[in-house]
């Protein structure tokens, strides 16, 4: 049974290459997170920003920052959600960390490395998707340039069950560029019959780039249910209702109508 779903989701600044600076501030922010919430979101690289360099700023699952996320969530008893540069069996991967309050977590390595930004030739492109549950919920953690590929997106339909209830993206996603997010996190939301959430960083970095954040909840129907000012810092609390998903699924039901296909890896 799908309980309501309680979500933060941070929308902060991010001190370019100074991971002490970025512990300290998130830190404090985390502080004010409500007792209530069972998902905290922050944007992607929240210890650096993007994109840098893996061999100076990677670290190993034992590491400092997988330290300080098993930290927050237990202070918090809620899942705590980010992403860094991390190195696994000699491989560079920006991974996305799904950290439980017991200190177990599942790792997602961003599929789609934004090419245009070298990240490429920075990181290794994940292989696979990643699920979890949490309150009866499936979800669904994804990172910034994966929003503009629906089929890794993409939603199934098997045995009257979806396979996922609420999808996100955590993002270093520029203003220059803000009319793909607010258009595509529509989008993931109506062709998948899902909430879907986006984590924007906002402030500006080293190569020029000007972030407005706008964060936000979408759900199923499309409708912005929750949205950051732009520009500005800022901790957003919101209620996922799981009845009024199912309800909508019901009443409006895609799922059985889906084209079937395997992704091709």
């Amino acid at each position: 049974m799908m309980q309501n779903l309680h979500i933060t989701f941070i929308q902060a600044d991010l001190r370019w290459e100074d991971k002490a600076a970025n512990f300290a501030h998130f830190s404090h922010l985390l502080g004010q997170v409500p007792a209530a919430t069972d998902l905290v979101l922050l944007p992607e690289t929240f210890t650096t920003a993007f994109p840098v360099s893996p061999k100076q700023f990677a670290e190993k699952e034992d590491g400092p920052t997988m330290q300080w996320l098993q930290n927050q969530a237990k202070a918090k008893n809620a899942v705590v959600c980010t992403t860094f540069p991390l190195e696994q069996n000699g491989h560079y991967y920006n991974s996305l960390v799904w950290m439980r309050p017991d200190g177990s977590h599942e790792l997602y390595f961003k599929r789609h490395t934004f090419t245009m930004g070298g990240e490429d030739k920075l990181v290794e492109r994940g292989e696979s998707q990643l699920i979890v549950e949490l309150n009866g919920w499936r979800i669904k953690p994804m990172v910034c340039y994966d929003i503009r590929f629906p089929v890794w997106a993409r939603n199934r339909y098997k045995d009257g069950r979806y396979e996922y209830d609420l999808g996100f993206y955590l993002a270093n996603f520029p203003d220059s560029r803000m009319n793909v997010w607010n258009t595509l996190l529509q989008a993931r939301a109506i062709e998948n019959q899902a909430y879907f959430v986006g984590v924007n960083r906002v402030g500006d970095d080293a190569h020029g780039l000007h972030y407005s954040g706008e964060s936000q909840v979408v759900n199923a129907r499309g409708e912005v249910i929750a949205k950051a000012e732009p520009y500005q810092e800022a901790m957003l609390h919101c209620t996922l209702d799981g009845e009024s998903l199912l309800r909508f699924r019901e009443k409006f039901p895609l799922g059985p109508d889906w084209d079937g296909f395997e992704t091709c890896m």
